[in-house]
């Protein structure tokens, strides 16, 4: 028995729920998400106790299988539909930066030219000016939306770019993000004969 799946979904305050068929649909004050989920599982809103079940329909392994999935994927909806998901990343290196143009995203990183993003629909990319950071940190950005999977799978493609090296550590990395360095070569000029 799946113990997330189980789980009833609390709604948050100032969220709407509501499921069509297998279409469920939520609207909060940060965005307003769809999804269609699995005939193998189904979903009800009790809007008396403001929550939401998710129940599977048989015990194959396959509907076991997606019964915590399906749950924890509409928990993320609510969640996201409140309080928008962010991912903060940060891009060091001796003039390495990145600049932000209405929908596009371009990063600076070592290449002879600067690699450039499309910023998906729904997906907010917010960049620290250099006066509030100071020349000598890094450059900082924030990719924030209410939608999980597209924040992360955008701060991910972000990070590819020029992913931290292990000798001096350039690249974009995520904030707080721990990079194992190494030592570098040991010259051999300072032996005598």
């Amino acid at each position: 028995m799946s113990r997330i799946g189980k789980k009833p979904i609390p709604i948050p305050g100032g969220v709407k729920v509501s499921v069509n068929a297998r279409m469920v649909t939520t609207e909060g004050p940060a965005g307003k998400l769809s999804w269609t989920h699995r005939p193998e599982v189904s979903v009800q809103v009790n809007e008396a106790e403001k929550l939401v079940v998710v129940t599977r329909n048989n015990d194959s392994r396959l509907s076991r299988s997606l019964h915590g999935l399906t749950r924890n994927l509409i928990a993320n909806m609510l969640m996201g539909c409140s309080k928008p998901f962010s991912k903060q990343l940060e891009v060091y290196g001796v003039g390495y930066g990145v600049q932000l143009k209405s929908k596009e995203f371009s990063v600076l990183c070592g290449r002879s030219h600067p690699v450039v993003f499309d910023v998906p629909e729904g997906v907010t990319v917010t960049v620290q000016t250099a006066q509030a950071r100071g020349e000598t940190e890094p450059a900082r950005f924030t990719i924030s939306g209410p939608d999980k999977q597209a924040v992360g799978e955008f701060a991910a493609r972000v990070r590819r770019a020029r992913p931290p090296e292990v000798y001096k550590g350039k690249g974009v990395r995520y904030a707080g993000e721990y990079i194992r360095r190494k030592a570098g070569k040991a010259f051999a000029g300072t032996a005598t004969a």
